[in-house]
């Protein structure tokens, strides 16, 4: 996965390189076609009541955005972008195969509990920032919504005999989300949120009750020109 997520920087860093050029040009017009890349705290929230907690989780990501200026002196922009994300979350539901459906249950005893997903991303952004075509180091704020599409997802876990599970492609894993996102700070810096609005489950309960588990993220995301 991790050369993956290599391989897919390095050649989103070559085709930026490339965009710059021409985009970026002195005068009152200019864009900021950038590289991102992100490193987050994740956690689930509203998670259902016989849930009680979640082990430590973080998210990667990283893509190319494009920039389309929205007025003259170019500290306003609207933005879309097309990247890769990856979610890793340690957690207690329980997921196990009863009669040839997926069953969903809580289990603080199993261990090594943990569910990942490779995700396809497209942000899209309002930005203010105070740059200009000549300055480099600017704060900024960014917020918009960004959609996944899940490309991926598995669920693993060891239960109190030492036997392992491993669950792929869950049929009731929602194949698009998405959730609003903040991004502020100075130069390359900046804080990083992503609030998710969409369950990642559909028709899923757990105990008669209706699980809406969503995502939330904070953490630091790096621009790069």
């Amino acid at each position: 996965m991790y050369r993956l997520y290599l391989f897919f920087s390095m050649l989103l860093l070559s085709f930026s390189l490339y965009s710059q050029k021409d985009s970026l040009q002195f005068g009152d017009r200019y864009a900021e076609d950038q590289i991102y890349a992100s490193i987050s705290y994740a956690q689930f929230y509203d998670q259902p009541s016989s849930i009680s907690k979640s082990g430590f989780s973080f998210s990667l990501s990283s893509g190319f955005i494009k920039d389309f200026i929205l007025n003259k002196k170019g500290n306003l922009a609207f933005a879309f972008g097309l990247g890769y994300g990856f979610d890793s979350f340690n957690h207690e539901l329980k997921v196990s195969q009863v009669n040839n459906s997926i069953v969903f249950s809580s289990d603080n005893s199993i261990t090594d509990n943990a569910f990942t997903s490779h995700n396809l991303e497209i942000p899209l952004e309002i930005r203010w920032r105070t740059s200009t075509a000549k300055k480099y180091n600017f704060w900024r704020i960014y917020t918009g919504i960004k959609f996944l599409y899940n490309i991926s997802n598995q669920f693993k876990y060891t239960d109190t005999n030492a036997i392992p599970f491993v669950f792929k492609n869950i049929e009731n894993y929602r194949k698009i989300q998405y959730g609003l996102t903040l991004s502020a700070g100075y130069d390359e810096f900046n804080i990083n949120v992503f609030y998710g609005l969409t369950p990642i489950f559909e028709n899923v309960t757990i105990n008669g009750e209706q699980i809406n588990t969503k995502i939330l993220k904070f953490g630091l995301i790096f621009y790069i020109l």
